[in-house]
């Protein structure tokens, strides 16, 4: 079977509390994750593509 990916491509997620969240290998090109707090979330593999980090909180990033 396939792997499936999740894709939050062009999502607003401004603000969001992302903390520990396990994005690896989804599709964010395009999101709004400005003001995110993104400390200790997985991003690997994860597209990244003019993705809005304006004062987003990245600590910890995996």
């Amino acid at each position: 079977m396939p792997r499936r990916y999740a894709s939050l491509a062009t999502a607003n997620l401004q603000g969001a509390d992302l903390r520990e969240a396990n994005f690896r290998e989804a599709n964010l090109s395009g999101a709004n994750l400005s003001g995110a707090s993104l400390w200790q979330a997985n991003l690997q593999r994860t597209n990244l593509t003019q993705v809005n980090l304006t004062r987003a909180r990245l600590t910890g990033l995996i």
